[in-house]
């Protein structure tokens, strides 16, 4: 709940978070890390509602659920889009290598690349996962020494969330109501089953797998200079492992430790 009635009085959660925001606001104002998703428009609208200094961006990482591009522009025309120098299809295709989940090239390249130098506000939870309940409210961003990260709803609860959401009459992104309980690039390798994802977006599950041929493509033509083998016999094998069965048989693609820049 957001308002909690304790032993030692009433905690008002959207107070403490408003109060944390105007606390820690730097001079030059705030960073905002802007997705789309629940917890991030939470946060921006508790910014607002701080009235502090801030500017709001948006990393476009080319596979975002068209819906949660639509639902920004029309929604958040205030928050500033970028769009990366290369696709993740272009991505794929360099580097001869797909995203894995404990290996995710892919964010540090489309989606964690802004905030330069500044207090960077998200919407991070400790309820989110076993590893977000690590994090500390304000920390320093481990890649990047001129970047601080700082986390105001990091207490919250999936429950505050929503309480805040149809409270305020926050607008969100349509896809929840189909069932998304979270919302990030199509097909994402952090996805157990992506085969929802493969249904909802068609094209960009071709595009997927068009991308994963050029890759194989390199990647084939570096193993065959090496005089190496290849894992899988084909593109079509390596997609289809890297999509459906990567976590299933606890099988790990040894061609798929080489490839970064």
């Amino acid at each position: 709940m957001l308002v909690e009635h304790t032993l030692f009085g009433i905690r008002d959660k959207v107070q403490i978070a408003i109060d944390r925001i105007r606390q820690f606001e730097p001079p030059e104002g705030y960073y905002v890390a802007f997705s789309g998703g629940k917890d991030s428009c939470v946060t921006l609208d508790l910014v607002k509602h701080a009235g502090v200094k801030y500017d709001a961006h948006y990393n476009l990482t080319t596979v975002d659920p068209p819906e949660l591009v639509q639902f920004i522009r029309r929604e958040h025309p205030e928050v500033e889009r970028h769009l990366p120098k290369e696709t993740m299809w272009q991505l794929i295709a360099r580097k001869g290598d797909l995203p894995l989940r404990h290996r995710r090239w892919c964010c540090a390249v489309l989606k964690e690349c802004g905030g330069k130098g500044r207090l960077v506000i998200t919407g991070v939870r400790w309820e989110e996962s076993s590893r977000r309940k690590r994090r500390a409210m304000v920390e320093q961003c481990y890649t990047d020494n001129s970047k601080r990260y700082f986390h105001p709803i990091i207490d919250w609860t999936y429950h505050d969330i929503w309480e805040y959401i149809r409270s305020v009459k926050l607008p969100y992104c349509s896809l929840y109501d189909e069932g998304f309980e979270r919302l990030g690039c199509v097909m994402c390798p952090m996805q157990h089953d992506i085969s929802r994802d493969a249904t909802r977006w068609p094209k960009i599950y071709e595009a997927y797998k068009m991308a994963t041929q050029m890759g194989w493509d390199i990647l084939k033509k570096r193993k065959d200079a090496k005089g190496e083998i290849m894992t899988w016999q084909s593109a079509e094998d390596w997609f289809n492992w890297w999509a459906y069965d990567r976590d299933g048989k606890g099988k790990e693609n040894p061609d798929q430790t080489v490839m970064f820049e």
